[in-house]
């Protein structure tokens, strides 16, 4: 289905085409010496694998070729291949970095081919998730070229896609593919620091450190702060730190902080804090899934901070480091969707529960399209990755591995498995539906039906993970009527003015929401935190000009909600 090119936001209008999106793209492990290669590159769509004769033109990384941004506007098909191609020169590599010259790649969705000079130097497969690539042997002294091929099923193959589908509609999003975060390369040493693990100790006085060399080997440390400072919303304070390992030094940071649950609710630092949360797709009308800039990303948690929420839910999407970062910063707790993948969903277990409660067995894995044995292993190693990746963001409060039966299968392993890789969080199993009993969070969706408070049957936390969606249309600011097949906006609810907008939200917290908080309602998600595409349901307008309902509103509703 095509899309228009209507809606810029103010960081796209101002982007620098040949220097996007410049900063470090690694917060937890930065190194003095990298080499952005974000910017222009040339690219080609072609019918086959073979590198093509000519090139199409060029597109901006790291925006996908869907995405306005990049200069392209065209669709990557499943029966299509996508090629990149670039120099650059190679960096100094004297001592220390006499080592390892490293390509990163911050995601490329969903799978690709990387050569330099000809060599073929890596694949990858997963869409969402960052790879390495050392290309050490294959440069040379002075230009090199690199070339890059992606394919991308979309809804088509049993990859993670997240709400990406190639029609596009309702609560589906544009399909987009290839590079969507920044590309760099990095100089280090013949052995060099992979990852760290960063635990805070349980007094909260200090960090249990955990260097994973490139040599396979690892070094533990306790590092503990002169002056111990507890990290809170109200108060987040990061230490920070340098590694040092050989010839290697990192600077990274961690949050002396700590997550639990006792009698119902959600803990921060031994005590009860209520987790008042907004659904955060992390879409973009000109950028797609890639924010125009870092102030883009700054700009939405800070706004969602300032009306009064104290938790993101990242739906069904994986960040680029530095927004967990931002969110690290400025004191934003962050509930982590894992990224959905499997054949298209079954009416039976995607859509219908949202109107009666069923109970299925998510071991029926061909009714939630969960049939091929390897695209499970493919998503259970994924989740395993993920987890590593983000597992030292101080921000991230709650793991959700599946979301209202997309690709649900086994739930209670899954959920097990991640709370063995991460004993130091909640993990939320199956949000909104189908409860299969694990965890620690049993999860409601509510649009169409009215909440009710369940009674408490488990040891489990009760969070209300998704509800609102109330919609309401401003011209201008949306591109949603020219490409809805009905020439209406989508939302759960929808409102004709501001006002009565405002007066539905307001309404929707003092007398539903809230009453239900002091008997154990400890979390809650609204929908949404803008307008996305089609789904006009959003505080914030699609191109994120205006704030819909008043601040001081959203923050009076929003006061209801503390116990």
């Amino acid at each position: 289905m095509p899309y228009p090119r209507l809606v810029l936001t103010r960081w796209g209008r101002e982007l620098d085409r040949d220097h996007p999106l410049p900063e470090y793209p690694r917060p937890q492990l930065v190194r003095e010496a990298w080499l952005s290669l974000n910017g222009p590159w040339q690219y080609a769509f072609t019918a086959g694998p073979d590198l093509p004769d000519a090139w199409d033109g060029e597109i901006v990384v790291p925006f996908s070729p869907e995405a306005e941004l990049s200069g392209v506007g065209r669709q990557l098909q499943p029966d299509e291949w996508l090629f990149y191609r670039r120099t650059f020169t190679t960096p100094p590599l004297e001592s220390p970095y006499d080592g390892h010259l490293l390509l990163h790649f911050g995601a490329v969705d969903q799978s690709c081919t990387v050569w330099v000079n000809g060599i073929e130097v890596g694949r990858h497969v997963g869409g969402y998730l960052p790879f390495t690539l050392d290309i050490t042997d294959a440069i040379t002294g002075g230009e090199n070229t690199v070339v890059i091929r992606v394919r991308d099923l979309s809804e088509t193959g049993p990859h993670a896609r997240g709400k990406q589908r190639l029609d596009r509609g309702t609560i589906w999003y544009t399909a987009q593919s290839g590079i969507w975060q920044t590309v760099w390369l990095e100089p280090v040493p013949p052995t060099f620091i992979e990852s760290l693990d960063i635990v805070p100790s349980g007094e909260l006085d200090a960090f249990e450190v955990t260097v994973h060399l490139s040599d396979g080997t690892t070094e533990e440390r306790r590092i503990a702060p002169k002056t111990p400072r507890r990290w809170t919303p109200d108060d987040p304070y990061l230490h920070e730190f340098t590694i040092t390992a050989g010839s290697d030094t990192v600077r990274t940071y961690g949050a002396l902080r700590s997550f639990g649950t006792r009698d119902g609710r959600l803990l921060l630092n031994g005590e009860p804090f209520q987790h008042i949360g907004v659904l955060d797709q992390g879409y973009w009308p000109d950028g797609l899934l890639t924010a125009p800039s870092d102030e883009a990303m700054v700009f939405d948690i800070g706004q969602m901070k300032a009306l009064g929420f104290t938790m993101l839910r990242k739906h069904v999407k994986i960040e680029p480091l530095r927004w967990y970062h931002h969110c690290d910063r400025l004191g934003m707790l962050v509930w982590q969707d894992m990224v959905n993948g499997g054949g298209r969903y079954r009416h039976l277990v995607a859509n219908l529960p949202a109107t009666r409660p069923i109970r299925l067995s998510d071991k029926r894995y061909k009714l939630f399209f969960r049939g091929d044995a390897d695209a499970r292993a493919e998503f259970r190693e994924e989740v395993r990755r993920t987890v590593a990746l983000l597992r030292n963001a101080p921000c991230i409060a709650v793991w959700v591995p599946f979301n209202e039966g997309w690709g649900q299968f086994d739930a209670n392993e899954v959920a097990a498995e991640v709370a063995e890789l991460d004993p130091t969080r909640q993990v939320n199993h199956v949000s909104g539906w189908i409860d299969q009993g694990g965890g620690d969070i049993r999860s409601f969706h509510r649009y169409v039906r009215r909440w009710k408070l369940p009674r408490r049957r488990d040891g489990r936390v009760i969070a209300l993970s998704e509800y609102g969606g109330y919609s309401l249309r401003v011209d201008g600011h949306d591109w949603s009527t020219a490409l809805s097949r009905s020439g209406e906006e989508y939302g759960y609810r929808h409102m004709r003015t501001a006002a009565e907008l405002a007066d539905a939200f307001t309404e929707l917290h003092r007398d539903v929401i809230a009453p239900t908080v002091p008997g154990g309602l400890a979390a809650t998600v609204y929908t949404q935190l803008s307008d996305v595409e089609d789904e006009l349901n959003g505080l914030l307008t699609w191109d994120r000009e205006l704030l819909k309902i008043p601040a001081d509103v959203v923050q009076a509703a929003l006061e209801e909600l503390s116990p």
